[in-house]
């Protein structure tokens, strides 16, 4: 039997392909006999970086940051949305899926971050440990713990998360709504 990690990517490669094949290859049933914790509400995020010559580049990242459907289908609503529906680039092609590997992030559920100004979140977040959930006037945008990699400076993943939120890149200056949140990664080897 399988670890339920390497079942859960499994299942986010299988909703893919049956995109492409135009058949079902996902028996739900079976997979939740086998692996109950399938059945339990949990959000995730499902992650496709593409792999070519030596380089590894983001190609889709979908994600619910509250559980509200079963794990098994939001994996597989969540790998579809990333292959074909990320507003950032164009639907996967077939002969791309080779080049994909899947990571998935399994997220705990959110909770309000209280600070005082920008230097008191300075001293409460903790980079690579916590996703970030930004609201402010109806908008608002996230970025996973390991986002922190690509920008691991306090100014510079702020600046950028307020311009995925649609806001200038200052907006901390607002005092914007935090909430944080933790997860548990695993991609295909």
């Amino acid at each position: 039997m399988r670890s339920l990690e390497a079942i859960m990517l499994h299942i986010a490669r299988l909703a893919i392909m049956e995109v492409f094949l135009g058949k079902p290859l996902i028996d739900r049933e079976e997979l939740i006999r086998e692996y109950p914790q399938l059945a339990e509400k949990q959000a995730v995020f499902v992650t496709l970086n593409k792999q070519e010559g030596g380089r590894t580049s983001l190609r889709g990242c979908i994600g619910s940051i509250i559980p509200y459907r079963s794990l098994i289908d939001d994996i597989i609503y969540n790998a579809r949305a990333a292959a074909f529906e990320d507003p950032r680039f164009p639907p996967l092609k077939e002969e791309e899926l080779e080049h994909i590997k899947i990571e998935i992030s399994l997220l705990t559920i959110p909770r309000a971050l209280s600070y005082s100004d920008t230097e008191d979140l300075r001293r409460k977040i903790v980079p690579g440990k916590y996703g970030v959930i930004l609201k402010f006037g109806g908008r608002q945008a996230t970025f996973l713990p390991q986002v922190w990699e690509q920008l691991p400076e306090f100014d510079l993943f702020f600046q950028q998360l307020c311009l995925k939120a649609g806001l200038p890149g200052n907006c901390l200056k607002w005092h914007p709504e935090i909430d944080v949140y933790e997860v548990k990664k695993f991609e295909e080897p």
